[in-house]
């Protein structure tokens, strides 16, 4: 049996919400590869997002009525980015006691 710390958490949920593992020791595997992209475009998408969030903060003046979306589209980009930083982390070597 594949230990916990063996496998890669993915960077998308499962039904109902419930977290995705692979298990492979294939860094250049289809389904690594097309995590790394998933990644790679979450991390991007919370950039934008946070980017645009902060000039309506700068600007705090015009129309707000997009603002619920907006807060909503930054709740998920920060789950999204929190999933990859726990799967990266997980993937880490612990390091070695001196």
């Amino acid at each position: 049996m594949t230990e916990k710390s063996e496998l890669r958490l993915l960077p998308w949920a499962g039904p109902e919400g419930k977290p995705c593992y692979l298990s492979t020791s294939d860094a250049d595997g289809f389904m690594s590869r097309l995590a790394d992209r998933i990644e790679t475009d979450q991390l991007d998408m919370a950039s934008e997002l946070l980017k645009y969030a902060l000039q309506v903060l700068d600007h705090q003046a015009g129309d707000f009525d997009g603002l619920p979306l907006l807060v909503a589209q930054l709740a998920g980009a920060l789950e999204d980015v929190l999933r990859v930083a726990a799967s990266r982390g997980s993937r880490l070597e612990a390091p070695e006691n001196p």
